[in-house]
Formats: C-alpha cells, structure tokens, sequence
C-alpha cells in the first residue's frame, strides 16, 4: 500500500526530482532550499517544473510556490529574502546559550518558563511575557536536562509533528548499539533519544556514549551548545547555521577515524521518501570522505518507518532490511506498548546493520528464527516455501483528503494483528489467514472483495487511460491523495486558479 500511495505521487501528478549537490540554484523559504518538483500528467512525458517547501506539505504553514522557469524581481527577491528573515529564531544559537547559562545561574525562585512562547525568561524580559502562561512548577535543573518534557510537542501533522520515543524503546536502541560497539549516535530528527544518553551519562550505570542531535526544532538550541546540537532539515539536507553547523557535523563523523558513529534518525511519517533518502546519502557520503572509507564500506544507519514504506526504503537502499521491533513512543494515542491487534506500532527499523547481530528482547514476545538468523515477533511463523518470516504485525495506512478547502488526514486500517499467515500455492506467497484465492483475480482476497475490479486507473472516475492526478473531474468530487506531501494545495498554482486574493497573499 505503501508503494502504490508514492506511485500515485510518482506516475499520476507530481514527481520530486532529485538535484545535484552543487546545484545552488534552488530558491530559498524559511527552511532552506526548496525542493523541485515536476508536473506530469494526461499522457505527458514531462511537464513544467516548480519549486515548494521541503519541509511543509501544507501551504498554510509555508506557502513558497515559484515555477522553475520563472524570472524573479530584484524586488520579491529582496521580499523574499525579508520574509526568510522574519522566519528566524529570535536569538543566535551562541545567543541561546548564553542565556542558558544565565538563566541556570538564576536563583531557582526566579527560574521562569513561558508556555506561550516555549522560550526561557530572563528576569528583565517579565514585563513582555506578563499575559502570558508561565510555568508555575519550579524549574529545576533536573527539569532542564529534560526538554522533551518541558517542551510541548509540535502538533502540525502536515509539517512538524512530533512524537518522542517512548523511554523503554530508547534504552533497547542503546543497549543494542553498544552490544555492537557504537559509542557515537548522530541522532537525526531524534531528541527524546539525545536526551536519554545524556542522562544516562551522568547515571554513569553503563558505558558513556556521544550524541550530536540534528533536528529542525529551534527550540533546543536554549538547551543544547553548538557541539550538541546543530539546527537541521532533514528534507534537504540542510544546516541553518551554514558552515559551523557543517564543521560541528563533520567533527563528529570523524571521531575515531568513524569506526564507531551510527545514525539514527525517526522522520516525519508524511515525508517523501525519496528526499529523505537523499539526505542520509549525503551524510554517508560526507562519513566515507570524512574517514577516507573505501567505496564499499558504508556508514552504520537506523532509518525509523512505519513498515509499509519498506519497497521505498529498500529501492533507495537495497543493503538495508527491516526488523521486526515495535518502535513505541509516548504521546502518541496508539503507538505504544502493550496494544494488540490493530492498535500496535507499525514503526519498525530499517537498517544496514546485520539482522543475525541484532538481539530483540524475548520478554516482549520476539523469537530467534534459526532458519532467518534473525530476530522475529512471536507471531512470524517461517514459511519454507517461500523460506522467510512473512507476517507483519498490524497494518495502518494514513491518507490525506482533499475536500475543497482544506487538507484531512484519514486513517484506515487494515487488520494483519500477527496471526499465522498461509501459503498459497497459486499466488506463490504467503498471505492473511482471512485471505482467499480467486480465480477470476488471479490473486488472494477477502471472500467478499469486488471480483474482477481492477484497482488500477483512475481512483475518481474509474479510467482506465489516466491516473487520479490527470482526472478531468477531479475538482468535481473529493480526492484522495498521498499524505506525504501537500500536492492539492499547489494544485490551484499549477492549474492557474489561484484567486486574486490568493496571489496578493502569496509569498515569493
């Protein structure tokens, strides 16, 4: 399901070209270079190219939108260049920590946090934040060494949302990297997990490991330096603070001539894969030049997914393979332990590293399958006729909405709650228990699926001659698209129905 969402976005509409790393000419919005895109469609090979946020997929949070032919002022690009600058953080990185460190030498009565603005306050700036909800616990230093908790998560599923792992899932990825030997975790769109081997650290209970965080959340940089955390997008592999940030970055990659770095990184489950897949690429680029790595070695990644994006991410990299570990995380309603059926993760690791070294905990139900070498859920039965653990535990599926004005996400589910699956011998795979074989489909099915429907064409209008993208009616009726990217609201640029009121609050 996974591939047929990104092949909707690939084949039917709108396609992410991958540009070349010393391509400078891309646009910039307030999170770094854009990215380019293609409009394809009606039978056309190619179409016309355009340029839109890498980070946002919702135009209510960056509404950047430039065709790639298009020749720009010098007055919007001087517009242009006063809204990324409006855009920035208040304070410099080097800024924020400095006011880290007053605020921590601050008696603990006059330590104050506002909620409203998730900025530490100074006691000559109380007048400005005097409407504003402070927090009324003290805030101890043990409290600080805790942002993730005293942060409030960023909620916009369309952009930045954010879900920390679960406590119980960040101690099994460190313990199981320092089985391994790994000492220095480039944790990649990871706090919560930064955070734990910090305090595990000054615990002093096990080994001591190094972290660099790289996130897009400025909202750290008040409790990270600059040799901890370095702002980021991971989108298009850039860094906000341009060459210190790269500096910081390439230092740690070199530690210890590399043997011992691994990334980690837990994307946004809406983003495009392949974007995503570039920038990891360039950072084992960046570690084998760092390190003077031949070109077969490879820099150890964890890459955390749901697991139907596995074609995608196997595509991108094909040495990788997926574990069967639930990833759990804490605020979120039905990722966390302990859920069964169709209420479990569907996060799963993605991973260079080798399955047989790897060890999942057996008191959470996982097994050794000595015919895989591997670890597997309790659940995965070994097929030997198709000579592997099939079966993955829960399905879930995320769509996004198109209905006139505004973008939804809809969740469907699919039940794969890890029951034994079967062989079937006409399909040549293993398939859910619940599953049939048709001989009029040629393929296994629920008993009551619609016989004989294609499910290819046009999802609106039932073409066979043009995907959902290229319908004629799609603005007549509500239309489904991929949630990994906000595509319906460029749709108005690129058919050339923006309003005039849309136009004049277009930003450029």
């Amino acid at each position: 399901m996974g591939k047929i969402l990104d092949d909707a976005v690939d084949s039917g509409g709108i396609e992410v070209i991958i540009q070349n790393e010393r391509d400078k000419t891309a646009p910039r919005c307030p999170h770094g270079p854009a990215l380019l895109f293609e409009k394809t469609g009606n039978g056309e090979e190619k179409g016309r190219r355009f340029y839109a946020c890498s980070a946002c997929r919702d135009r209510k949070d960056c509404n950047f939108f430039q065709w790639a032919d298009e020749q720009i002022s010098e007055a919007r690009m001087l517009a242009r260049e006063e809204q990324n600058r409006s855009k920035m953080p208040l304070f410099s990185h080097q800024e924020y920590s400095s006011r880290f460190r007053a605020f921590v030498s601050l008696p603990l009565e006059q330590r104050r946090f506002c909620v409203d603005c998730q900025l530490l306050i100074l006691p000559g700036e109380r007048a400005n934040h005097e409407k504003h909800k402070a927090l009324s616990e003290d805030t101890t230093v043990q409290r600080l060494k805790r942002p993730s908790l005293l942060l409030c998560p960023l909620e916009n599923k369309k952009s930045n949302a954010q879900y920390l792992f679960a406590d119980r899932s960040c101690h099994f990825l460190l313990d199981m990297l320092l089985g391994l030997g790994f000492q220095n975790i480039l944790c990649v769109g990871t706090p919560r997990l930064h955070e734990v081997i910090k305090l595990r650290n000054m615990e002093g209970k096990s080994p001591k490991m190094k972290s660099l965080l790289l996130d897009i959340d400025y909202r750290y940089c008040q409790f990270y330096g600059q040799d901890e955390f370095c702002l980021y997008n991971m989108f298009n592999h850039h860094f906000f603070d341009d060459e210190e940030a790269v500096t910081f970055f390439q230092d740690f990659l070199r530690e210890e001539g590399g043997a011992k770095v691994v990334m980690i990184t837990d994307p946004p489950f809406g983003g495009l894969v392949k974007p995503l897949a570039n920038s990891f690429s360039q950072m084992a680029i960046t570690w084998k030049n760092q390190n003077k790595v031949s070109d077969a070695g490879q820099m150890p990644m964890i890459w955390i997914f749901p697991y139907f994006f596995e074609s995608r991410i196997l595509e991108c990299f094909p040495s990788f393979s997926m574990l069967d570990y639930q990833v759990d995380y804490d605020n979120h309603p039905l990722y966390k332990h302990g859920k069964t059926g169709r209420k479990q993760s569907p996060v799963r690791l993605f991973t260079n590293l080798s399955p047989k070294d790897i060890i999942l905990p057996e008191d959470e139900g996982y097994r050794f399958c000595s015919v895989c070498e591997r670890y597997v859920s309790a659940g995965n039965k070994h097929c030997p006729k198709c000579d592997t653990c099939p079966s993955k535990v829960n399905a879930y599926f995320l769509f996004s909405v198109w209905n006139r004005s505004r973008l939804t996400d809809v969740y469907l589910f699919i039940s794969q709650d890890g029951r034994e699956w079967r062989h079937c011998d006409e399909c040549g795979r293993c398939v859910k228990p619940s599953w049939r074989h048709c001989s009029s489909c040629g393929h296994c099915a629920l008993p009551d699926h619609p016989c004989g429907q294609s499910q290819t064409g046009c999802f609106n209008c039932g073409s066979q001659k043009h995907k959902l993208r290229a319908c004629p009616k799609k603005h007549n009726k509500r239309m489904i698209v991929p949630g990994g990217r906000g595509a319906p609201g460029l749709l108005k640029h690129i058919a050339g129905k923006s309003t005039t009121k849309n136009k004049r609050r277009r930003v450029t």
